[in-house]
């Protein structure tokens, strides 16, 4: 199987096109090594995608190619990218630039963790990290780290799995794959504590930390910010509803440029101090906020309960 340069790309998907051929969809799962290529890879491939783990990615708008002259019967197309083929790697971006002559709808995942995550599932396997050489697997990780950078960017959905066991992977990618329509946007509203770190999978970051702390009123303590009691005391704090209405204002702007770059996934973290009290307030009144317009939202509360 040879790849087709751009001049045999453009005369075939003339061709394709003529013929009416099916473009088939193509989603490109990468990320950092040990955070979940493999279970994300098996988790399409049980949704009835074409999964194909490792593909050099000058061998990509081939793929498709083929895709596209199966009748249909190769619709969705899912390819795993890693440093394992790190001599191709570098043709990635060409080959997605390829891409644009067949008006692929295509969309890049990134799997991310945190060093110490990763470190512990290395260790735990007792494998070493693949660009380690004859250092630690910290040295690998950094330099893959290096390497994935701009790709990364490039995402249009980075899943953070350090918190997450098989399960709840398979479930988040379930929630944006599953389905035979994709919507317009889909924004994830996660609240967090700072005390804790900022979410690594964060696209935008909002502090609540302006506003008084519940924490501190003994009787609003032991309850969270889903409570009708603390969330009232949150929203009669001043400019804590103009704020929510401003912010929702700003993310409508920024929701309708996403949705010009072609961009279908977007998080959202609310940070206060310990993620259980105003994050949490305000990540629920955000969300409604988004669904009202349209947005497809999902809450997260990454840190309530872990006081």
């Amino acid at each position: 199987m040879s790849t087709l340069n751009p001049a045999e790309s453009a005369d075939r998907a003339d061709t394709d096109a003529a013929a009416g051929a099916t473009i088939p969809e193509l989603v490109i799962i990468s990320g950092m090594s040990g955070a979940g290529r493999s279970t994300a890879a098996k988790c399409l491939e049980d949704l009835g995608w074409f999964v194909v783990d490792n593909l050099p990615p000058e061998l990509i708008p081939t793929m498709v190619d083929l895709g596209a002259r199966s009748q249909g019967n190769v619709a969705r197309i899912a390819v795993v990218v890693d440093v394992r083929g790190r001599n191709f790697f570098d043709n990635l971006r060409g080959s997605l630039a390829d891409l644009a002559t067949y008006n692929v709808a295509r969309r890049i995942v990134f799997l991310e963790a945190s060093d110490d995550a990763l470190v512990r599932r290395f260790e735990s396997v007792r494998r070493p990290h693949p660009l380690q050489g004859e250092g630690r697997i910290v040295d690998g990780i950094a330099a893959e780290r290096d390497l994935l950078r701009e790709l990364r960017g490039d995402a249009d959905l980075v899943i953070d799995t350090s918190g997450l066991n098989v399960h709840e992977l398979r479930a988040k990618l379930d929630a944006q794959f599953a389905g035979d329509e994709e919507p317009e946007l889909r924004a994830t509203v996660m609240s967090f504590g700072y005390k804790y770190g900022l979410p690594v999978d964060a696209d935008l970051v909002v502090d609540c930390r302006f506003l008084p702390n519940p924490h501190w009123v003994p009787e609003l303590r032991p309850f969270t910010g889903i409570s009708e009691e603390v969330s009232n005391y949150v929203f009669n704090q001043p400019g804590a509803k103009e704020f929510l209405d401003r912010y929702t204002e700003l993310l409508q702007l920024i929701a309708a440029g996403y949705r010009r770059e072609g961009k279908r996934y977007v998080t959202v973290a609310v940070g206060c101090t310990g993620g259980k009290h105003r994050s949490v307030a305000v990540s629920e009144k955000l969300a409604r906020r988004l669904s009202d317009e349209g947005v497809e939202t999902v809450v997260v509360h990454r840190d309530m309960g872990r006081e």
